[in-house]
């Protein structure tokens, strides 16, 4: 949508400021009125319930996603309407004039994630926003979503990712995406952070940011994980709400829930701290019965059953792995997988075909490995496997459902986004190459 590369020159937060200030954006009600998501997966369906939640409660709500899975206005949305091309055209004439002044100026560039996140708070402004959801796009000490200066942020869970900007370590990973959080604010941090929880208490001392860890401080218990839909006990603070039900499937969902509603609660005592408790628990109710994420288990299609799943790090994963045989049962599925040439390949498909007798090796129009490496991978993970090598996504579609109809099997696709999004895409009758993602 920007005629810009996807990352600007350096460090972005100084031309990040000057181009809100030129759009005109108020800093201090953006402050107020937004939290912001953070870490390496669950940011998608989390801030997608947080905001669900915000609409529930009788807000108007913004929310900022990314990336987009088919078209890229999904990026930016009021109350779950996309932002129409119209307004959006609108915008990014405003947003490109003010960046041509603030490059020349600066002799900087920008990059089209910054220029987005800056459409995107200009949107939410000018449509009125009571309450705005931004997630990150990768960390957060340098991301743009740090000029959002909320008082209220999270960390969904740590992996391995973007190791060469956010460091070889998860300690240098997780305070990367802990500064996206202002001086004096809160950090609730996924159950897969505590393990780090020394470091973070010392890591946020300095700043007078609070901790808080799923589990430790904010309880879940009696989790139920089923075809037939999934809930969950949730206690924060004064807050004990039993049996919260789930839209969106897997066992990680229940952490993601609880760090969504843990947000809006943090949120609302900062903003809005007399409100009664019944409208709060009502609002939390609706809003994780109601949000709707897709591409995370999501069953696409009947003939053949096919579940696609957009995780593309090992733990995502191998969470989703875990979840789809607790809701849907093992031993008639054939896998159909493939990675980013960016990504962990052998450790992706080494996390998945253990699990498979029967393996479709694939590679995405975008950004997509060789279909022969991701193979090999495949072999070395489990070499008793029938494997398949479909050199295009097109060709996969056409094997694994060939496969599936005649053997009376079912198709799961996962190991990366965009092999995910693609695969649904051809199988519903479109075409892979007219995607477009940055």
């Amino acid at each position: 949508m920007f005629d810009l590369p996807k990352y600007g020159d350096g460090i972005c937060l100084a031309r990040m400021a000057a181009l809100l200030e030129a759009l005109g954006i108020d800093r201090a009600r953006l402050q107020r009125t937004s939290v912001v998501v953070t870490g390496s997966n669950g940011k998608g369906s989390t801030a997608a319930m947080c905001a669900q939640t915000g609409r529930a409660y009788g807000l108007r709500t913004g929310l900022f996603t990314s990336p987009h899975l088919v078209r890229f206005n999904e990026r930016i949305q009021v109350d779950g309407a996309e932002i129409s091309d119209e307004e959006f055209g609108r915008l990014q004439r405003r947003t490109e004039a003010a960046i041509a002044d603030i490059s020349k100026c600066l002799d900087e560039k920008f990059g089209a994630f910054e220029a987005l996140f800056a459409l995107a708070c200009l949107h939410f402004q000018e449509s009125g926003c009571d309450f705005a959801v931004f997630e990150a796009g990768i960390g957060g000490r340098y991301d743009p979503v740090r000029l959002v200066g909320a008082q209220e942020t999270c960390v969904t869970s740590l992996d391995y990712e973007h190791v060469e900007l956010l460091g070889s370590s998860l300690e240098l990973i997780v305070s990367d995406k802990s500064d996206a959080c202002a001086a004096g604010g809160t950090i609730v941090y996924g159950e897969n952070c505590r393990g780090l929880r020394p470091h973070l208490v010392e890591y946020n001392r300095g700043r007078d940011c609070t901790p808080l860890f799923v589990r430790d401080d904010i309880r879940i218990d009696n989790e139920v994980t089923a075809a037939s839909g999934q809930h969950f006990d949730f206690q924060f603070g004064y807050h004990d709400f039993r049996r919260l039900e789930l839209n969106l499937p897997g066992a990680f969902q229940f952490n993601n829930a609880a760090i969504a509603a843990s947000l809006f609660l943090l949120w609302l005592r900062r903003e809005q701290p007399r409100k009664g408790p019944d409208r709060i628990e009502a609002a939390i109710r609706a809003g994780l019965r109601e949000a709707r994420w897709p591409g995370r288990l999501e069953v696409i299609g009947q003939d053949p059953p096919t579940v696609i799943d957009v995780g593309h790090t090992p733990d995502g994963i191998r969470q989703s792995l875990a979840s789809l045989l607790a809701i849907h049962g093992a031993g008639d599925w054939i896998l159909v997988t493939g990675a980013s040439g960016d990504k962990k390949t052998d450790e992706i498909v080494g996390a998945l075909a253990p699990s498979f007798d029967t393996i479709i090796c694939t590679a995405a129009h975008h950004k997509g490995a060789d279909a022969q490496r991701i193979a090999a991978a495949a072999a070395r993970a489990n070499p008793a496997a029938i494997r398949h090598v479909a050199a295009s996504i097109e060709e996969a579609v056409r094997v694994s459902q060939k496969l599936a109809k005649a053997k009376q099997r079912r198709i799961y696709v996962a190991g990366g986004l965009f092999l995910a999004i693609e695969y649904a895409t051809v199988a519903k009758g479109g075409r892979a190459e007219d995607l477009k993602f940055f």
